[in-house]
């Protein structure tokens, strides 16, 4: 009963330890999470990105939002940059002339133009409209031309925030109203204190100025874009939304704001919506929007200069949203998105605009953090059971299933309904748990092991411990029954070898004889069961599963004879060089193929993984008839069917002493190589006819046979053909009477 508590203690204990390191391991990640804030950002971000570039938003020509592009050939045909306001106004004029919708700049006008009259002048000869030709010829200044144009036209100017109003102005003339439902969210959005701004006789004539401010994450990839940002507290529109505006004719925007709870209004508040004229905007809670980016279609781009030939057909652009900008390589106005890392940074404004028309969006949901930590802990609770009583391959299977399932869930949110959802934070997570679990798993085996071995090392064979290791339970009296190959090998005469030795010769001719025949033994997978002085006695096929057993155990027999030929060699050099006399060691193999009980054999205070049985007496007692025999190696016929491909030749029935039935015996010649050869298939012809003449009763044939089979017999065979020389003649002499059967019997063990 004591021992049952302290069991059960044990395991108790070793269940507390587990279940605290998996829970500190998952309390552990969490932390770092949270430490590790932008790093888990950035590897999001490289998620969703890689969403885009498999599935980027389909673009539709039809969308009313075309570009304006100055591009290189644009600069080579009107001439180098920047150009006079005055074709900046003869742009609009043309643009106007159109009837698009509204026109947006992806310009800062900031400063006076600078390119001069003559130029603008000149490039107003071909200008579309006679109010730039009249422009030109009274002279107007360049700027004076552009606010003239833009005047009372749905044009939006480009406007840039900085952080310090240092050279800038610290507010804008506000062109649209804002109204709000919930709180004002000007503490919810990014601050600037100063604006750059186009110059007053612009600005005034605008009607509409929006920012241009892009806002990349850490690795300069725009991903998320503002649609509202604040100076000093004065929010101000990005120059999408602004243009939106203007084209649909509205005066200002409604900016929706509620708490976490649902409710208007609170400390908690964020932004929900913008409504800019009839179209609803969802957007994030510091006011920006995530871009859904479509591949660069060179259908929505125009170059400049066919806008400003004349007589250029510009119908299609009637009713739609004109952004102008700049891809020319020297103007450096290019931004990084997910798709391009070099996409000019008018695309990026006009994409933006066709998202909001089409009403595609991104979204990360508030909930979406919780779901994913709440995923995380399910499955790790999850594995966390699951990893005691399945194998450690099984529980990564699963959690590999697990990731690809919450991979497919989030790919299949993405693709269908643009929701964002992080797979790899609750991947990361329960992957850690399952790392943690393992090593505290893997810790208590290596103490299980190292307490298995410390109590039973110093008599089991390592077979045996690893598999004790493996299944403590195993640990008890009893055996299974078990098909073995079981070898016996002994040194011939060994008292007599032994009696010209000192006791440190004869341990140390021990040592150096047992060891690589143990190593031989173990290296073809077979189990030591004990050494008897100078015997072996092995098997194979336990404790571990071994389908070709026979084959191991004679290709180690054929291996041992090999090593004893190196072995004898060593020793002659020895005795040849200390001047005394080497007496040639051999030794004699017993190989059977049999049932056998094996396990755990002994007392209650000592046991051995042992083997038992009749067929391990018959291997004992082939061994001592391969003596008789002549022969190094014998094996019985089960052996022989297990590993037919070796160089077998049939010695006898035998009939071993107190046994009833007689035993097919073989001797092995060599291995497959020999077996395959044709000095051996010559050999192996005359030896089946001896046999055969010897069955018939035909022993003067025999006889003839045997000693004509001698001097081609390799050495190791030639004891058995002068033990049948010597047999065939005594029954040439007797003849045996008519009972007499074809068998050998053995009267010693």
């Amino acid at each position: 009963m004591k021992l049952r508590r302290q069991t059960a203690l044990r395991q108790l204990n070793k269940w507390r330890s587990y279940v605290l390191v998996v829970v500190g391991a998952y309390v552990m990640i969490l932390l770092l999470g949270g430490l590790a804030g932008p790093l888990r950002v950035n590897l999001q971000n490289l998620v969703f990105d890689q969403y885009q570039r498999w599935k980027p938003r389909p673009y539709d020509f039809s969308a009313p939002v075309r570009i304006i592009d100055i591009d290189d050939e644009s600069i080579h045909l009107i001439g180098r940059w920047p150009w006079s306001r005055r074709i900046m106004g003869d742009l609009v004029d043309a643009l106007a002339a159109a009837k698009v919708a509204a026109v947006g700049f992806d310009f800062l006008f900031s400063e006076e133009d600078t390119a001069g009259d003559a130029t603008g002048c000149a490039a107003a000869a071909g200008a579309h409209s006679a109010d730039a030709a009249a422009r030109c010829a009274g002279s107007a200044s360049g700027d004076a031309a552009l606010a003239q144009a833009i005047q009372g036209r749905p044009v939006v100017l480009g406007v840039y925030l900085t952080p310090t109003h240092n050279g800038s102005r610290a507010s804008l003339t506000a062109k649209a109203g804002f109204s709000f439902v919930g709180d004002q969210p000007g503490s919810l959005v990014v601050g600037f204190n100063g604006v750059l701004a186009p110059i007053p006789a612009l600005a005034d004539a605008a009607s509409g100025l929006g920012f241009l401010n892009w806002l990349p994450d850490s690795d300069r990839v725009v991903r998320r874009v503002p649609l509202l940002l604040a100076v000093n507290g004065q929010l101000e529109p990005s120059l999408a939304i602004e243009a939106l505006r203007l084209a649909q004719g509205a005066t200002g925007y409604v900016v929706k704001s509620t708490n976490a709870f649902g409710g208007t209004a609170g400390p908690s508040a964020v932004i929900e919506a913008v409504k800019d004229g009839d179209i609803v905007i969802p957007v994030q809670a510091d006011g920006q929007l995530r871009v859904w980016f479509a591949k660069s279609d060179p259908r929505r781009t125009i170059p400049a200069w066919k806008v400003l030939q004349p007589g250029a057909d510009l119908s299609d652009l009637a009713g739609k949203i004109v952004i102008v900008g700049a891809s020319a390589s020297l103007l450096s106005d290019i931004v990084a998105t997910p798709l391009d890392p070099s996409t000019p940074g008018v695309e990026a404004h006009a994409q933006l605009i066709e998202q909001i028309l089409t009403g595609a969006t991104l979204q990360r949901p508030d909930w979406a953090p919780g779901a994913e930590l709440l995923a995380g802990a399910a499955l790790s609770l999850l594995l966390v059971a699951l990893l005691p009583f399945l194998s450690i391959s099984m529980t990564a299977l699963f959690a590999l299933l697990a990731a690809g399932a919450i991979a497919a869930l989030s790919w299949t949110a993405f693709s269908r309904d643009g929701v964002l959802i992080d797979p790899l934070a609750p991947s990361i997570t329960f992957g850690f748990v399952f790392l943690a679990g393992v090593g505290q798993l893997y810790g208590q085996k290596r103490q299980q092991v190292n307490e298995i071995r410390s109590a039973f090392g110093r008599y089991v064979s390592p077979a045996v411990v690893s598999r004790l290791a493996e299944n403590p339970d195993q640990l008890r009296l009893g055996g299974e029954r078990r098909v073995l190959t079981v070898m016996f090998c002994d040194i011939r005469s060994f008292t007599t070898l032994s009696e010209g030795l000192s006791a440190v010769e004869l341990s140390t001719f021990l040592n150096e004889y047992l060891s690589p025949m143990t190593d031989i033994v173990l290296g073809e997978q077979g189990t030591v069961d004990k050494y008897m002085g100078d015997a072996i006695m092995a098997f194979w096929n336990a404790p571990l599963d071994d389908a070709a057993h026979a084959i191991h155990g004679v290709r180690t027999a054929l291996q041992m004879r090999e090593a004893l030929a190196h072995l004898n060699r060593d020793w002659g050099a020895k005795a040849e060089a200390a001047g005394r006399a080497h007496k040639r060691v051999r030794f004699g193999i017993g190989l059977n193929t049999g049932e056998c009980s094996v396990g755990n054999m002994g007392s209650h205070q000592r046991f051995d993984y042992s083997a038992l049985g009749d067929e391990v007496n018959i291997a004992s007692r082939l061994e001592g008839a391969s003596k008789q025999f002549g022969v190094d190696i014998v094996a019985s016929e089960a052996t022989r069917d297990g590993a037919p491909e070796f160089a077998w030749l049939e010695i006898d029935a035998v009939k071993l002493k107190n046994k009833t039935r007689a035993v097919a015996v073989f001797a092995l010649a060599g291995g497959p190589d020999v077996a395959d050869g044709e000095p051996f298939g010559r050999l192996r012809a005359m030896h089946e006819a001896m046999l055969a003449a010897y069955r018939d009763r035909r022993f003067a044939d025999a006889l003839k046979l045997a000693e004509a089979a001698a001097p081609v017999a390799p050495p190791e065979m030639k004891g058995l053909y002068a033990y049948n020389i010597k047999r065939f003649a005594a029954l040439a002499a007797e003849a045996p009477t008519e009972d007499w059967t074809a068998m050998i019997a053995l009267d010693e063990k």
